[in-house]
């Protein structure tokens, strides 16, 4: 019999383009997929409650395709080292291959892995693949980490190659070992909030190319200008899948260049720079790891955030601010899982410089509620938006939410999806009902734009007197 090797599946939910896969297979190993849940591993930021929805249905999906081919998906709890001993005992395992996470936790967890096992003469593997570059691998000319996407970019762009796609093995080994079902695990809702979820995607590999194939065929060509238009379909929705790893991002540049054929395209450039911000989102994680916690910018660590009122928190998070492109975004989130990027953007500024409360309070919201929650995205994200992070928008950068909806959903299409009370409201005051009396049903803003706007340039101007003085 060949030798058997684990395949400890973390964050690479798929069986095409897969280098851990296929280091095994080239080396004559006998591939046994197994998933370990272990969340109490993850640090102070276990998977929340969307993106576990959305594992239980990743794992089923794979499941089924390593199940299709003669195999058979493995599915332990943590310890994870416990785990993966037991299983080479179990299966006769000699060794074990993972794709790297870049989590301080996760890492500081392998790097313990690795070694122990290794200790106990197993050969034991750790393979790129999550993203273009690892974060290590790009340096700014004094040998620093970067704090600024675009030097970042044109040393990453430069280095772009990516390889074919390896296909999906056609047949797979089974092993008879115990194994959890997947129900087991107790990943989703015991009840049916997630109703919009499951109508919005289809997790797993086969979804991840579906949804690649209708960017390329339909968004595409358009996605530089129509990216930022939360009334349309401009964007790719890849998100989840390049998180969960059911597509590689390898691949998905591969394909949009096989698209091209080498012809010019203002539409793939702009979405081939919004991949290389994942991957300047990694860096900062992996060189700065105190960041999804604090921030990057020492001086904010003393500014003064208003006292938290637990009514306004509620009404952001559940969109009844009064502001209608907020509460479409908020209430897009609670019913998909997802929001549209510009509207992030707009929410948080809302959050953080309307409401000047912590843009913790957001990261935690967004990671509970986010199909695609990412901790070096969501991280980065929320930074830039508070002004306290790596390339951050100048703090003074408030989004005004009229403007913007006026600007990105002139129509008021998108306002009007997810906040039916305003249906009837024409496109000429959609973006501020409260004119002409305001709306039946619907709440009055919140807060006043313009006076929370001046009271938020005045706590950052006495945060930069404050920084000065010391």
């Amino acid at each position: 019999m060949s030798e058997r090797a684990l395949i400890w599946l973390r964050r690479d939910l798929r069986l095409r383009s897969h280098p851990a896969l296929s280091a095994a297979l080239a080396a004559g190993q006998q591939p046994v997929f197994v998933y370990i849940h272990a969340p109490e591993e993850e640090g102070n930021w276990p998977r929340g409650a969307a993106s576990n929805w959305w594992l239980a249905r990743s794992l089923r999906a794979l499941a089924r395709d390593i199940e299709a081919r003669g195999g058979r998906l493995i599915i332990r709890r943590g310890p994870s080292l416990e785990s993966l001993r037991a299983l080479c005992a179990e299966t006769g395992a000699t060794a074990v291959h993972w794709q790297r996470v870049y989590e301080a936790a996760l890492t500081a967890r392998d790097r313990q892995i690795k070694e122990s096992l290794r200790a106990a003469g197993l050969r034991v593997e750790s393979h790129a693949g999550y993203l273009l570059h690892e974060p290590w691998q790009l340096k700014t000319q004094a040998g620093e980490p970067y704090r600024v996407f675009s030097p970042f970019w044109r040393n990453a762009s430069a280095r772009l190659a990516p390889l074919p796609p390896t296909p999906a093995p056609a047949t797979l080994p089974s092993v008879e070992v115990p194994s959890l079902s997947v129900d087991e695990l107790g990943l989703e809702p015991r009840i049916e909030w997630d109703l919009g979820m499951r109508a919005s995607w289809q997790p797993g590999e086969a979804g991840a190319a579906e949804q690649l194939e209708l960017f390329i065929d339909a968004a595409m060509e358009h996605y530089a200008g129509g990216r930022d238009r939360p009334d349309r379909r401009g964007t790719s929705r890849l998100s989840p899948h390049l998180h969960f790893g059911e597509i590689a991002v390898g691949e998905v540049l591969w394909q949009l260049r096989q698209t091209l054929a080498g012809r010019a395209s203002a539409g793939a450039d702009s979405f081939v720079r919004e991949l290389g911000w994942r991957d300047f989102s990694y860096h900062l994680l992996y060189h700065y790891p105190h960041t999804p916690d604090a921030p990057l910018q020492p001086a904010f660590a003393s500014f003064p955030w208003a006292e938290t009122d637990p009514a306004q928190l509620r009404a952001w998070q559940r969109g009844r601010t009064g502001i209608p492109i907020v509460d479409a975004g908020m209430r897009e989130l609670w019913h998909t899982g997802w929001m549209h990027n510009r509207v992030r953007m707009i929410v948080a500024s809302f959050l953080t410089k309307n409401l000047r409360y912590h843009w913790l309070h957001g990261a935690r919201w967004f990671w509970d509620t986010l199909v695609d929650a990412d901790l070096a995205n969501n991280t980065q994200g929320w930074q830039w938006s508070a002004g306290s992070g790596a390339d951050a928008a100048p703090y003074f950068r408030i989004f005004n939410p009229v403007a913007q909806g006026e600007r990105f959903d002139p129509e008021g299409d998108y306002v009007r999806r997810y906040v039916p009370e305003l249906a009837r409201v024409p496109a000429s005051r959609i973006h501020q009902p409260w004119t002409g009396g305001g709306v039946a049903g619907y709440p009055k803003p919140i807060i006043d734009l313009k006076d929370s706007r001046n009271a938020a340039l005045d706590a950052y101007a006495a945060m930069r007197r404050g920084s000065e003085s010391h």
